[in-house]
């Protein structure tokens, strides 16, 4: 069996791992398209991923569009030749295109209810959708996704991306960071650049946090682009951390994770450190699942961000136990399933 993957965003890079390493595993060709977007092609040569690199991605409304088209039409071409029997991706707007114009069974990954423009382009076109039980199907129904073509797990995708994790205990050292407080921030910008948030990509809604908590802890703030760490650049008890960088050992690191964006809170929230979620769009059904567990706060306030911070930074971690599905064995016995459907 040939499986198509198409990664077109940083965290899709972990979260594809261990089920391209499962197929590998079983004997089956996988091969890999991926966007050249924010360090995409730096995570996959770190997991050692073969890729074929197509298309970028926009910034305004007209280059998203020319891009996505762009791209659409360069993956028709090379997957055309590569006789792929199942394709796979998790929020590409192309590959669900290219898949049905070729007539190859697709499956596609969704944790966004409220990126609206992608899912009226991908759902009608998908053959069958895979979500977080949390989910409400009629987000996905009402855009045209067949109901008995949806498979549900529990959980959220961040279950995939630890699966190989090693703490690193000296991460920081690691990268030489001179830190002045015993107190560790970790910080992720907004995703300014993404078509479901309406949003300035030369601000933060974290600059007014930083500035009520630099005194109180050493903040490491990992930006999604160059402009976003120039937001942070020269103020005293802040670290602009490159990537690609552990993050995963750096959420653990940290005594407080401040997100406004989505995948790094929920991995943090896994991880076991404490998350506060700032993101300034509608609260996704995914961090709801952690919310609701006890595993994350949120509020996108500056009074109530600060004063549960301060009360983070004074407690000890706590352990909690969360039960998800394997979803890496959900996802790979789907693309078996695609294919045996496919051949009757």
């Amino acid at each position: 069996m040939k499986v198509w993957v198409d990664i077109v965003n940083s965290p899709h890079v972990r979260f594809f791992n261990g089920i391209i390493k499962k197929l590998e595993k079983d004997g089956h060709e996988v091969l890999i398209t991926a966007r050249d977007f924010s360090n995409i092609h730096d995570l996959l040569e770190i997991f050692d991923l073969e890729y074929t690199s197509i298309g970028n991605h926009g910034v305004s409304l007209e280059e998203k569009l020319l891009s996505s088209t762009e791209r659409a039409y360069k993956l028709a071409k090379f997957i055309s030749k590569e006789n792929v029997d199942v394709a796979i991706s998790k929020h590409s707007i192309e590959m669900p295109r290219v898949a049905f114009g070729l007539a190859i069974p697709n499956i596609f990954v969704l944790d966004n209810e409220h990126a609206i423009a992608a899912n009226k382009l991908t759902l009608p076109l998908t053959n069958k959708l895979i979500i977080p039980e949390i989910f409400d199907v009629w987000n996905t129904v009402k855009f045209g996704m067949n109901p008995n073509n949806i498979i549900r797990y529990n959980g959220t995708c961040e279950v995939t991306h630890l699966e190989d994790f090693k703490y690193n205990e000296n991460i920081l050292d690691d990268l030489n960071l001179q830190l002045k407080n015993d107190k560790i921030i970790l910080m992720r910008p907004e995703p300014s650049l993404a078509s479901y948030l309406d949003a300035d990509c030369t601000k933060s809604v974290l600059t007014p946090i930083v500035d009520e908590l630099k005194d109180l802890a050493d903040i490491l703030i990992i930006p999604r682009f160059k402009t976003q760490g120039e937001i942070f650049k020269d103020i005293e008890n802040v670290h602009i951390i490159k990537t690609p960088v552990d993050t995963f050992s750096l959420m653990k690191k940290a005594d407080l994770v401040i997100g406004a964006g989505g995948t790094m809170n929920r991995e943090a929230a896994l991880l076991g450190t404490p998350v506060i979620s700032c993101y300034p769009g509608a609260q996704l059904s995914v961090d709801t699942y952690y919310i609701e567990k006890g595993l994350m706060n949120r509020s996108t306030t500056l009074e109530d961000i600060i004063s549960m911070s301060k009360d983070l930074l004074l407690k000890p971690k706590e352990k909690h136990e969360l039960k998800t599905d394997n979803l890496i064995d959900l996802i790979v016995r789907e693309i078996y399933k695609s294919y045996e459907d496919s051949k009757k």
